[in-house]
Parts: structure tokens; C-alpha cells; sequence
């Protein structure tokens, strides 16, 4: 069976630098939420990348689900960001890393 996971790369926009702190406060919120329902694999900021924020790797029941996630990530609604979605297979000792 196969292990999907959703990997969302969150790019900044030309705005980025304008975000405000109800901005940041409604985006970390946001992840408090997702981590609370147990949709929330791992996320992080990236350091040393120029126009990444950072990625959420989601648990969703569907891709559908997470394109959801996506859209309503504050910093996407409030133009600070894009997010691009793209599925991951996970390669592990269950399934003899996809062997």
C-alpha cells in the first residue's frame, strides 16, 4: 500500500517583507491547528535558500485535503506567499523502500 504524504513548499512574495505580526501570529496559529487534528507530519523554515519560507509535510486523507491546507495558509491569503504542493512517496522499511 502506499504512503502518501504531502509536501508544501511555501515561496515568498514580492510582499514578503511587508508581512505584518498578525500575519506571523495567524500563520503560526495555523499550524497549531493542523498539528492539533494530526495533519501535521513536520514543518520548518528554511535557512539559506532565497525565496523559500519554509514547508509543511501534511497527513491528509487526499490530496484534496491538502490543496485545501494550502489555500487557506494565512500567508498565502495574505499575499505574502505562494505554496507549491507536491506529493511524497514514502520510502521505508515497510514497504522495502519502494524495492
Amino acid at each position: 500500500m502506499e504512503k502518501l504524504r504531502y509536501l508544501v513548499m511555501i515561496e515568498k512574495s514580492k510582499t514578503y517583507n511587508r508581512m505584518t505580526k498578525k500575519a506571523v501570529e495567524e500563520h503560526v496559529e495555523n499550524i497549531r491547528k493542523l498539528d492539533e487534528e494530526g495533519k501535521l507530519e513536520l514543518c520548518g523554515v528554511f535557512k539559506g535558500y532565497p525565496g523559500m519560507a519554509g514547508m509543511y509535510i501534511l497527513k491528509t486523507e487526499s490530496r484534496e485535503e491538502a490543496e485545501e491546507i494550502c489555500c487557506t495558509e494565512p500567508l498565502v491569503v495574505g499575499g505574502y506567499a505562494v505554496c507549491k504542493l507536491v506529493d511524497l512517496l514514502i520510502a521505508d522499511r515497510e514497504n522495502n523502500y519502494l524495492l
